[in-house]
C-alpha cells in the first residue's frame, strides 16, 4: 500500500488511531508508520494516535484529539471555563474529566491533562459542533460543579481570585440545573464552596 491510498482513506479522520487503520487495512504494516513520520507526512500524538502534518491544531482540533486520545472524557475545567470566557486567563492546557485513572501528555500540538472523576458524577457534558469536529463539553453548570469539587478553594478571597465573569454567570448558569447537578454529588465541601461562588459572583 502507498501513501496516497492511506491518506485518501483516513483523511477524513482529525486524528485516526491504529485501531482506524487496521479497520481499513487489516494486513498494514506498522513500520510505515514510522516511515512517514521521518517523512513528515503523519505526526504521532501519543501511543496508537496519530493525525496528519497539514492538520490545522487550533482550539477546537485540542479540544476534539482530548475527548479521542483518553475516552471515556469531556472537555471541563479550567478549559471549560476559558471556553464560556467564564475566567478571563488563557489555558495552556486541554484540560478534561475522565473515569478513568488521572492521566497527562505532552505532544507536538499541545498538552493535555485528565482528572478522574468516578463514573457517577460523569454527566453533564453536551455535544459541540465545530465544523469536522464533534466535542464532548461541559455544560456551564458541571463545568464550575466539577472545578470546585476537584479543586481546593477554601474562602471567598480564593474564589475571588479566579475573577469569574459575573456578567456571563448570570447569562450561562441556569441556577435551577446547577443545584440539581449539585445534588448528585452529595458533597458538604462542595456545597460549601458553590455557596462562597454564588456570594461572589452575586448570582
Amino acid at each position: 500500500m502507498n501513501y496516497i491510498e492511506f491518506e485518501k482513506s483516513l483523511k477524513i479522520f482529525p486524528i485516526f488511531s491504529v485501531k482506524d487503520i487496521q479497520k481499513r487495512f487489516p494486513n498494514f504494516d506498522s513500520r510505515r508508520l514510522v516511515e512517514w513520520q521521518k517523512k513528515g507526512y503523519i505526526v504521532k500524538m501519543k501511543r496508537g494516535y496519530y493525525c496528519f502534518d497539514g492538520q490545522k491544531k487550533r482550539e477546537h482540533f485540542l479540544y476534539y484529539a482530548a475527548n479521542r486520545m483518553y475516552a471515556p472524557s469531556y472537555i471541563s475545567l479550567e478549559s471549560a471555563l476559558a471556553h464560556y470566557n467564564l475566567i478571563p486567563e488563557g489555558v495552556f492546557l486541554t484540560i478534561s474529566v475522565t473515569t478513568k485513572n488521572t492521566a497527562s501528555y505532552d505532544t507536538f500540538s499541545g498538552n493535555f491533562e485528565y482528572r478522574h472523576l468516578k463514573p457517577t458524577l460523569f454527566f453533564g457534558y453536551k455535544l459541540l459542533k465545530e465544523k469536522e469536529y464533534t466535542i464532548r463539553m461541559a455544560e456551564p453548570e458541571k463545568v464550575i460543579l466539577d472545578y470546585f469539587y476537584l479543586n481546593k478553594l477554601n474562602s471567598e478571597d480564593d474564589v475571588e481570585a479566579m475573577r469569574f465573569n459575573e456578567v456571563l454567570v448570570a447569562e450561562l448558569v441556569d441556577l435551577d440545573k446547577l443545584k440539581r447537578y449539585q445534588s448528585v454529588f452529595n458533597s458538604k465541601i462542595l456545597d460549601k464552596r458553590i455557596r462562597m461562588f454564588l456570594n461572589v459572583t452575586d448570582a
